[in-house]
């Protein structure tokens, strides 16, 4: 028997914001990780019917050593968050902090691996620009209406909530407000939680990636972090890559945290979490299944593997856990 599925709905307020000059180059980082990711899908490194949604095609061919680290990226964090829902059977939230044009929660959603709610937090002005794709293309609303319960979705210019899926804009170095909206979309503080940062604590100082990874240490009785970034700055190699993103207005103001594996878990360890494990991209890389590097691969030619050794062992994945004994969070890794 057919079922007629419910039209998208989605009803919007006008709103104004202000956005400080001063996280331009920041926000911009958005951008380029979406424009790599979105060339990476469109020759073939991993399957992502959604990103097109928020990114058009570059015309610019990225290399294959960015690729590859991309690749390497989302498949690490990937699995990363697929073991802790697994873990939790699903009855758990997941909060994306600085989640930029990210599509984990579709992606999730065609797995049947959703959790009880997915949300994601980033600057006001990215989450308009979200806002406005999800609202103009089908393939992206259609997912939300289809779980929430009411007819209509109400949606102003920094904020959508529905029953599965929440975006909000905020500041992640202020606290008070971040809970505070976090609050008013349901988020539930005695649910085995999961948060996400992708390149996001290195563009804070160490005292507020500290405050706020204290912040969630001490907001939920079960949780993980994981944490994606920089590592082992200290060399030139490194040097050049904080150059280079000064150069386009970018600064790392908490690079001082990412000298080296040790200083990545110490910092989770010192902010309220129980256990910390890290591993630098080479590493993770080194551990793909070799199918999947066999085919990733034999998509372009790399000529200077010697580039790319250097390229992913200066970025890391991390992951912590708090409480969760019951559930074996202990025993996640990679």
């Amino acid at each position: 028997m057919a079922t007629r599925q419910r039209e998208s709905s989605f009803t919007s307020c006008s709103s104004t914001s202000s956005c400080d000059a001063d996280d331009e180059g920041v926000r911009g980082t958005c951008e380029d990780a979406s424009l790599c990711k979105r060339f990476a899908v469109s020759i073939g490194y991993w399957h992502d019917p959604y990103i097109q949604h928020f990114v058009r095609l570059s015309k610019e061919r990225k290399a294959p050593e960015i690729n590859r680290g991309y690749f390497a990226r989302v498949h690490g964090v990937s699995q990363l968050i697929k073991a802790f829902l697994r873990k939790t059977e699903c009855h758990c939230q997941i909060i994306n902090l600085g989640a930029g044009m990210d599509t984990t929660f579709w992606r999730l959603k065609d797995e049947d691996l959703l959790p009880s709610k997915y949300f994601e937090v980033d600057f006001p002005m990215i989450v308009t620009r979200k806002l406005h794709s999800i609202k103009c293309k089908p393939p992206l609303s259609s997912p939300i209406v289809e779980l929430h319960s009411e007819d209509t979705l109400q949606m102003d210019g920094h904020i959508l909530d529905s029953k599965r899926y929440a975006v909000i804009g905020a500041d992640l170095r202020d606290l008070s407000q971040l809970e505070e909206k976090l609050k008013k979309c349901n988020m539930n503080t005695q649910l085995p939680t999961l948060l996400i940062a992708e390149c996001v604590l290195v563009y804070m100082t160490p005292e507020q990636s500290a405050n706020l990874l204290k912040w969630a240490a001490n907001s939920f009785e079960v949780a993980m972090f994981i944490n994606y970034e920089q590592v082992n700055m200290g060399d030139r190699f490194g040097q050049i890559m904080i150059e280079n993103l000064r150069r386009r207005q970018c600064d790392l103001a908490g690079v001082e945290t990412c000298k080296s594996l040790e200083s990545q878990k110490e910092r989770l360890l010192s902010n309220g979490w129980e256990t910390a494990s890290a591993v630098d991209m080479m590493e993770l890389y080194s551990r793909l299944p070799r199918a999947e590097v066999s085919r990733i691969e034999s998509l372009e030619f790399l000529d200077e593997m010697e580039l790319l050794e250097q390229l992913m062992q200066h970025y890391c994945l991390c992951w912590a856990t708090k409480g969760g004994n019951e559930l074996g969070l202990k025993e996640i890794t990679y």
